[in-house]
């Protein structure tokens, strides 16, 4: 009588397979076993010397192999990672033998483990259709990360817009309120620096609305160079800039960087072959304990330093004390802030 089938038949019909001749010995392996161990060499090997029989427990010899023919076995393949697998030994007339393998483990962990494609299974195996699922489905989690990769950078580009003076690249107003409340809820020490352009109304009188553009965006660079990277500059108005200098504990950094802010703004600005001469007021709070302060009474103290700096000739920063609310002429600084003030 013939053999049950043939090896080449058996790559096709179950590609996970071993076939043994009546001594036991592997003589042949299913490519889909071959790919879990595409170095061992299998062909001579000693079936039991190769695999080792998890249940039925206690088969040890060849006829204890053979006595267990027909029955689900639970095997695993030796090796650095051992492979758990199922099987079943069926006979050929001839003393030879095969047994049909599967995975013991989930079909996705003998993807993963083993590069396993549709290609390594029997045409009716319904790991075929379970591979499908687990691609289609990680097509659709592929799919789903790149749109929410997508949408968060979306968000975060409107986010940074929200927060972004569009003439100028700083930060505005709505971004300095909410760094603001930040640190006032951290009780941190910082100071706030509130400047105002002055004669800038004469500039977009005289050169045009071009020429003061021109000219806020050239003070917006200079006072990004002459503050910290750790700073926070806003442009909170039309001529209006706020600078925010966290962990400030010395009153002299704040007096270096107000004058070298003043200093480099009244350079003068050269724009279609006219020089644009401004100069800058600041008003200066320093908060060593933001218990009792808001954020409107922050900027309220740096508004009165800053008309301080103005009726003393501009040009000129003050630090705000609380003298300088008891002879303002106000109680609250004026609304509507701008030309006025250049």
């Amino acid at each position: 009588m013939s053999r049950i089938t043939t090896p080449e038949v058996l790559d096709i019909l179950c590609p996970m397979h071993v076939v043994l001749n009546s001594d036991g010995v592997i003589t042949h392996v299913g490519p889909t076993t071959k790919k879990l161990r595409p170095d061992a060499p299998f062909v001579g090997e000693a079936f039991l010397d190769t695999f080792r029989l998890m249940r039925p427990r206690g088969i040890t010899t060849l006829e204890q192999l053979w006595a267990a023919k027909h029955v689900k076995l639970h095997l695993q393949m030796n090796g650095t990672m051992p492979a758990r697998l199922k099987g079943v030994l069926v006979c050929n007339p001839d003393g030879s033998a095969v047994v049909n393998l599967s995975f013991g483990i989930s079909i996705i962990n003998g993807v993963r483990d083993y590069a396993l494609t549709n290609a390594d299974f029997a045409a009716t195996d319904l790991a075929i259709e379970m591979l499908y699922l687990v691609e289609a489905k990680s097509a659709a989690m592929e799919a789903s990360r790149k749109l929410n990769l997508r949408l968060q950078g979306a968000k975060d580009m409107a986010e940074e817009q929200a927060y972004t003076d569009t003439l100028t690249g700083l930060r505005n107003r709505r971004a300095l309120d909410r760094m603001l409340e930040q640190l006032l809820e951290a009780n941190m020490q910082f100071a706030v620096m509130h400047i105002d352009l002055d004669y800038f109304k004469a500039v977009n009188d005289t050169l045009g609305h071009a020429a003061g553009d021109h000219v806020l965006q050239v003070v917006a660079q200079a006072m990004l160079e002459e503050t910290r990277t750790s700073d926070t500059v806003a442009r909170v108005g039309g001529d209006e800039f706020t600078v925010l200098l966290p962990q400030v504990s010395d009153l002299e950094v704040l007096e270096r960087v107000g004058r070298r802010i003043i200093d480099r703004i009244e350079v003068p600005i050269p724009f279609a072959g006219n020089l644009c001469n401004i100069s800058a007021s600041i008003g200066t709070v320093w908060i060593q304990s933001s218990k009792v302060a808001t954020r409107e009474t922050v900027m309220e103290d740096a508004d009165i330093a800053l008309y301080a700096s103005k009726n003393k000739g501009r040009a000129r920063q003050t630090l705000y004390t609380p003298d300088l609310r008891e002879g303002a002429n106000f109680t609250t600084p004026p609304k509507g802030r701008g030309n006025e003030k250049s």
